[in-house]
């Protein structure tokens, strides 16, 4: 997918050292990107895809559909294809946002309906906490390229989000759950726990598309499947660190990308890093 972000940009980027832009490694059908801005950051443009975000510091000011949209720390907007608008600090102290760019094709995949329109929020800027939810997981971590099985997730759960989010479309009923399906799956992530397995390859073992499957392993078991995987690789680090494994083998024979991919999912499950976890002695029950 092609950068939407530079070209708008550049103008800003050469008024002022303040205004910077960080784009994550692209995987397929979703750009992530981070950026700042002290004053005019885009001139009117758009874009042949849903651009949907939050902003993280200041007041992200813009003109859309005809009105003008203020996005305060929080808030959470959303832009849909080929929609033209700009944008701009809305105060003097600038703004921060985070964005993701999801191509439409990839949310018609996820709602498996080429039959429906696809969703249109009216609410450009809201407090919708299934929306955040949804793209959150995408958004914080820009450095790493997202891993096929978390792809999968955040647009599964975005399109989700957005048909909740438009009153015109009906709501998604999962038919009754698979269990057969989603105990392949497990068994499958369980013997992969290192490797990794694909979306692909879950879709030949269990019969469902992958966006199908995520719902169904969800509805039976609480989590997604990428979100299983990741507590199960943090079961097999734990383990090893409590045999007095170092930090970085843990994390390398558990399946992360690094020590710090490890610690970043150990914080965010336990609310502590793994040193401190080992320095306290403490045992975190499963």
């Amino acid at each position: 997918m092609a950068s939407h972000m530079d070209a708008h940009a550049r103008s800003g980027l050469e008024r002022s050292c303040s205004d910077w832009i960080r784009t994550a490694p692209p995987v397929p059908g979703l750009e992530r990107v981070e950026a700042s801005f002290a004053g005019h950051a885009y001139d009117p443009h758009r874009h042949d895809t849903y651009a949907i975000g939050y902003t993280l510091e200041g007041v992200q000011s813009f003109h859309y559909r005809g009105s003008s949209e203020s996005s305060s720390a929080g808030q959470v907007f959303v832009l849909h294809p080929d929609e033209t608008h700009d944008g701009h600090a809305g105060t003097a102290a600038g703004f921060h946002y985070r964005i993701l760019y999801v191509e439409p094709g990839a949310i018609r995949d996820a709602l498996a309906d080429e039959r429906r329109a696809l969703p249109f929020v009216r609410d450009t800027v809201s407090n919708n906490r299934r929306i955040v939810a949804a793209i959150a997981p995408a958004l914080a971590d820009l450095d790493r390229p997202l891993e096929e099985l978390q792809r999968d997730q955040v647009i599964a759960s975005l399109a989700d989000a957005l048909v909740a989010a438009d009153p015109s479309m009906p709501p998604r009923r999962l038919s009754a759950r698979d269990w057969r399906a989603v105990g392949r799956a497990r068994e499958m992530l369980d013997e992969t726990l290192i490797e990794g397995v694909s979306s692909a390859e879950l879709e030949t073992a269990t019969g469902q598309t992958r966006y199908s499957l995520a719902r169904h392993f969800r509805a039976c078991l609480g989590t997604s499947p990428y979100r299983y995987l990741v507590m199960r690789r943090l079961d097999r680090a734990r383990a090893l660190m409590q045999n007095g494994a170092p930090l970085a083998h843990a994390a390398a024979e558990s399946g992360f990308a690094d020590q710090s991919h490890m610690t970043r999912h150990f914080r965010s499950t336990y609310g502590l890093s793994p040193g401190h976890w080992i320095a306290l002695g403490a045992k975190i029950p499963s």
